[in-house]
């Protein structure tokens, strides 16, 4: 039964790292899937270290989890003012605006990476900002 557990499980993460599911995590997160897989299969044989060596890696992803910081952010007064779009900017307007910008500022357009960091999180402040005054219709 194990035996099927770990061939399950192994075939799991070849299904979404295959499909692209598995994109957002980084090799340290593949790491912790192999110590936990390891685990699972040493569970028969030498139950505590099997146990030990699954709760390890899960308890690791989670601490990992914790401390990815967060996404920058910038005052949107200074966000507003870098895309050039008034306070009552629509959705659309401030879309319309990024495009504009990052496609001069882009590395790949001779612009610098810090730069295009600062457009992309100037659009994600102002996009967040706009969600939390209207509330979505259910």
């Amino acid at each position: 039964m194990p035996a099927a557990l770990f061939l399950l499980a192994a075939g799991a993460i070849l299904w979404g790292w295959a499909t692209g599911r598995l994109k957002k995590y980084s090799y340290e997160d593949l790491e912790a899937a192999c110590i936990f897989l390891l685990g699972l299969w040493l569970l028969p044989k030498m139950m505590l270290l099997g146990a030990a060596l699954m709760a390890g890696a899960l308890l690791w992803a989670a601490w990992r989890r914790q401390r990815t910081p967060p996404a920058p952010t910038i005052p949107a007064e200074e966000a507003r003012r870098l895309l050039g779009v008034p306070a009552d900017a629509t959705l659309a307007e401030i879309r319309d605006a990024h495009r504009r910008l990052i496609a001069k500022v882009h590395p790949d357009a001779g612009g610098s990476d810090e730069l295009a960091h600062r457009v992309n999180a100037a659009r994600d402040t102002l996009v967040a900002e706009m969600n939390r005054r209207t509330p979505r219709a259910s």
